[in-house]
């Protein structure tokens, strides 16, 4: 709910500015357009003066130059035209999903889908390596546990070795004479 209440305020005081610098602009574009009456009508001052000094009756042998008086106004109206083109324009708030942009779709996907391989690419790889840990690891533990079996083998071998008479000595050279060989032919592939 907070939330809610704070994006309500942050856009009235979004809004608020907006508003306040529109009118700021406003109030400038007025000053000039007044400032444009103005000069116009001091220049309309200006030409009827000057008819009134150059009556009609009066034979004037030098035509009147109206090329500066020309010049002003179409500046006038150029500065007129752009206050115009000036003026604040209707923001329109849009909310949309590209899946087909507008424009410049071919730079879109290949920053889109670019991205998306990439990292499909690196959750890939992430994942074969973390597969290839585990195998790794468990590798490990079973040569581990066979080497303390086999450990423990030697071990029992050798007490029993150790500790017992000449017969059963001859017993355990025989079945190990016996194994030896029997590995052998297995590695050879004779059975």
């Amino acid at each position: 709910m907070e939330t809610n209440t704070n994006k309500d305020h942050i856009e009235q005081d979004t809004l608020q500015l907006v508003l306040e610098e529109f009118t700021l602009e406003q109030k400038t574009n007025n000053q000039h357009i007044e400032a444009l009456i103005i000069a116009i009508n001091n220049i309309g001052n200006k030409i009827d003066v000057s008819i009134k000094e150059h009556k009609p009756g009066k034979n004037v042998s030098q035509p009147l130059d109206v090329k500066p008086i020309e010049a002003i106004l179409q500046k006038g109206f150029l500065d007129i035209k752009f206050m115009i083109g000036r003026q604040p324009k209707s923001i329109i708030r849009k909310f949309q999903i590209l899946l087909f942009p507008e424009q410049d779709a071919k730079l879109f996907y290949k920053i889109v889908f670019g991205r998306w391989f990439l990292w499909l690419g690196i959750m890939v790889a992430l994942t074969n390596l973390y597969n290839w840990g585990i195998h790794y690891s468990d590798n490990n533990k079973e040569i581990e546990m066979r080497q303390i079996q086999n450990d423990r083998i030697k071990k029992a071998w050798e007490y029993m070795y150790i500790n017992n008479d000449k017969e059963t000595k001859k017993l355990m050279k025989k079945a190990y004479i016996n194994s030896v060989e029997s590995n052998n032919s297995e590695k050879c592939g004779v059975k």
